[in-house]
């Protein structure tokens, strides 16, 4: 398949993708394709410089930034190689997707979630094992409804996530929550939050070690009660409470979490 081809399919089906295109230097025009598994096609004249490109393709891809970098015909890349050598400029153009956010759950403060998560820009997917529940009426904020269980959720989908992505659990339900626990830890997904007071919390980490997740570099990863100490009581205030914890995640920032405070959660 041509690199062009295998662009404009992975564009289409919402995939990330970056295209390198030499736009000074020789080869001006060559293409090469790169995915986060590494180069698909095309190539920009040589080995060595698709190797050198591909590697940095990557990382902006991952950052989600379009660049134009400078190299040697070769891939030299540092000042002292250039001296005196032939530059090549390279547009690498990332295409990355909106960030998901899958919710599990299709309960009351579902939609509030969903209509926050879209005036954000994530791409929301609603998922509950009920039929009657889980419709496109009920959350038409959200990108797609599904009835299925989480695991064949995260199996069919699961190596999706990657660290801009978040997975919210809504129920109360262990034959839901910690299924659907058990597969976001799986992943790579970026924040994993789970609803439910303290003391639900706690029964549910039992049954997580009987269903062997102990590790605590897993547990760590869970945000339970789910979202910042905001004092918020409506599901819209609750949902921003939410998207402000998978914020000061990704960013880093401190932030006053629920499951790192003792006070009265709502």
């Amino acid at each position: 398949m041509a690199a062009y081809q295998i662009f404009s399919s992975r564009v289409r089906d919402n995939l990330p993708v970056s295209l390198a295109t030499i736009i000074e230097g020789p080869n001006v025009g060559a293409t090469l394709v790169v995915t986060p598994e590494g180069a698909q096609g095309g190539t920009l004249g040589n080995a060595d410089i698709d190797r050198v490109v591909t590697r940095d393709a990557m990382g902006e891809l991952e950052a989600g930034r379009t660049i134009v970098r400078h190299y040697g015909p070769h891939g030299e890349s540092t000042p002292e190689d250039l001296v005196d050598t032939e530059t090549v400029r390279v547009f690498i153009e990332s295409f990355s997707p909106p960030p998901l956010m899958w919710i599990f759950g299709a309960v009351d403060f579902t939609a509030a979630l969903a209509r926050v998560a879209k005036v954000l820009g994530y791409h929301v997917t609603v998922c509950d094992a009920r039929e009657i529940f889980a419709t496109k009426r009920r959350f038409p904020m959200a990108d797609e409804v599904r009835v299925t269980w989480p695991g064949p959720m995260f199996e069919e989908r699961g190596t999706r996530l990657g660290p801009r992505d978040a997975v919210c659990i809504l129920t109360h339900d262990p034959k839901f929550d910690v299924p659907a626990i058990q597969g976001a830890l799986a992943t790579k997904a970026g924040y994993i939050g789970v609803m439910g007071s303290r003391k639900t919390h706690a029964k549910r980490l039992e049954r997580l070690a009987e269903v062997g997740i102990t590790a605590a570099s897993d547990l760590a990863r869970i945000h339970s009660p789910i979202g910042l100490d905001l004092g918020g009581r409506t599901p819209e205030e609750t949902a921003i409470s939410i998207v402000g914890e998978i914020i000061a995640a990704r960013t880093g920032r401190e932030a006053r979490s629920l499951g790192a405070s003792d006070g009265p959660i709502h």
